[in-house]
């Protein structure tokens, strides 16, 4: 079988899958987020930790919840690693640097999954299992409870609540992500995944040499990681070592586990609002950036301009072999495009083109799909814009879901679009300013450029993948991408609930003549034009420094 058919093979079957998943699952989360059945167990960990489940909260307190919540995850993670050596199963791993382990906590607690070290020989198996793997749980659900309280806002009126938060994370964390982790991770351990509690093994390499791997509770963390769109390997090489993705079959599923919450989330939205239209109006949005970033990265690896790979056929370099370029790109363009950041390739080692649209995907706010969660509300902060550019267009106060787009939503909505650049930028531009910085840059020139620029990019819109190159562990990387991670992710939320705050508290307008369908075809390519100009061309003169000037060259 030609490597260009089994490329589309797995194109075609992916699809399949998540378009078999859409509604089921689509309408299960907007059941889940919904429903006023509490279930035993939810009730008995209200009462544990003295929340009401039938309250319901105002928008700044469903944020201070949030924020609340994931102050304290920071702390008990920070404190977790730094006291690693001192508890069961750390494998006699070394304590880890006050800078890089407040780095580490606030990347997971983030979505980010940042990591500056070696999974493997940074991380005791409790770390792992009751930290790291925690956080992957319950970031995703913070994602998840967020784009529910701004859909409330849509679909609530004359009212200043948007839910209940701790409800809200329970019931995900509970009835949706953890039922998938189980499942997927028996499926992932029967093809190959290390699923155990083994300590390290000494091996010899095909040079001779010798080394050190862990065997650990791989599969089980491996599927939350992508499933909740984290992207933090329990090995240093992520999903290209074979102990996490052994075969095509595995790549396979885990592409489709970092995709399917977030495509399916569209399918809530329409739920929610009373119009399944709309839902595929976003999904499609959604669908036609991956398609097109997935076919665009498989076409530059195969057509490098250096004569050695046009040569060999194609660019392999930083690929395994047994996956291949379809593999590869497939996985490069999804973990992208939504904040997962796992990698079963070295981006680094890309084709300058390929490499940079890995940077470009992030850059549009990792909303096609997006992470779990926040690639929906990052989608629906860009309808609001479109709608609100249609309206000038006309000269009508624009309306979308029969809520009113004022001064206050578009103030909310512009503050978040402006986030995310400003502080890729400011934190790109920093590190290209400071001597000590550049410094570390292994590569100079273009590239070196834009492994700088890949680094902020992934920090500040809590991606999590590296093209590597630069010393990152060091107090002044771990401090500023660090602090990229927590601006990137909790200011957007902060725009986000206010929005659905205002929102929720309109009277509904109703659709009149002049009222833009938001679900036929012209409104789904109006939704594109202003994701690619109104975010994407923002970064241009970032790109034309790097990834373009050197594929240029």
């Amino acid at each position: 079988m030609s490597a260009t058919l089994a490329g589309w093979l797995q194109a075609i079957a992916l699809v399949g899958a998540l378009a078999l998943c859409y509604r089921p699952l689509g309408d299960y989360i907007a059941g889940l987020l919904t429903s006023a059945k509490h279930l035993r167990a939810e009730r008995a960990l209200y009462r544990l930790v003295g929340v009401d489940g039938d309250a319901d909260q105002r928008w700044p307190v469903y944020l201070r919840s949030v924020l609340a919540f994931s102050m304290l995850s920071v702390l008990f993670l920070y404190g977790l690693i730094r006291l690693q050596t001192h508890l069961l199963l750390s494998l006699g791993v070394p304590e880890m640097e006050a800078h890089q382990a407040w780095n580490t906590a606030i990347s997971f607690t983030a979505n980010t999954n940042w990591q500056s070290y070696s999974g493997e020989s940074a991380m005791g198996h409790l770390v792992q299992m009751a930290g790291l793997a925690v956080q992957n749980f319950v970031s995703a659900a913070v994602g998840i409870a967020v784009v529910a309280a701004l859909i409330r806002g849509f679909t609530r009126n004359r009212t200043d609540r948007v839910g209940n938060f701790w409800v809200d994370l329970t019931r995900i964390s509970l009835r949706l992500l953890l039922p998938i982790a189980i499942l997927f991770a028996l499926v992932l351990a029967a093809n190959g995944v290390v699923q155990n509690f083994h300590g390290f093994h000494e091996v010899t390499t095909l040079t001779g040499g010798q080394q050190a791997i862990p065997g650990g509770p791989v599969a089980s963390q491996e599927v939350i990681k992508l499933l909740g769109t984290n992207g933090g390997g329990f090995y240093n090489a992520n999903s290209a070592h074979p102990f996490e993705n052994p075969t095509g079959f595995t790549n396979l599923v885990e592409v489709f586990l970092l995709l399917v919450i977030a495509f399916s989330l569209p399918r809530t939205f329409g739920k929610m609002v009373g119009d399944h239209r709309q839902g595929y109006a976003i999904v499609s949005v959604m669908g036609l950036f991956w398609v097109a970033s997935a076919a665009l990265i498989t076409f530059f690896e195969h057509q490098h301009a250096a004569s050695a790979l046009q040569a060999a056929g194609a660019a392999m370099e930083g690929k395994e072999q047994r996956l291949g370029i379809a593999g590869s790109s497939l996985f490069a363009a999804s973990t992208t495009l939504t904040s997962t950041g796992a990698v079963n390739s070295f981006h680094d080692s890309y084709s300058p083109f390929g490499g940079g649209l890995t940077i470009f995907n992030m850059m549009l706010g990792e909303i096609a799909p997006g992470g779990t969660g926040s690639g929906l509300y990052g989608m629906l902060i860009l309808a609001i814009v479109a709608v609100f550019v249609a309206g000038l267009m006309v000269g009508r106060t624009p309306e979308y879901l029969g809520k009113k787009l004022g001064g206050r939503e578009m103030k909310f909505a512009s503050l978040y679009i402006l986030t995310t650049p400003t502080l890729v930028l400011i934190g790109a531009g920093t590190a290209i300013a400071l001597p000590g910085e550049r410094a570390g840059m292994l590569n100079s020139g273009a590239h070196g450029f834009s492994e700088v620029l890949y680094a902020f990019t992934s920090a500040a819109n809590n991606n999590g993948s590296a093209f590597g190159g630069i010393t990152v562990n060091t107090a002044w990387y771990d401090t500023a991408l660090g602090l990229a991670m927590v601006f990137g992710r909790f200011l957007p939320m902060v725009f986000v609930l206010a929005l659905a705050g205002s929102l929720a508290r309109q009277q509904p307008v109703p659709a009149s003549a002049g009222t833009l369908p938001t679900h036929k075809p012209l409104f789904v390519g109006l939704l594109s034009g202003v994701v690619l100009i109104v975010v994407g061309l923002t970064y241009f003169p970032a790109l034309a420094l790097g990834p373009i000037a050197e594929g240029l060259r």
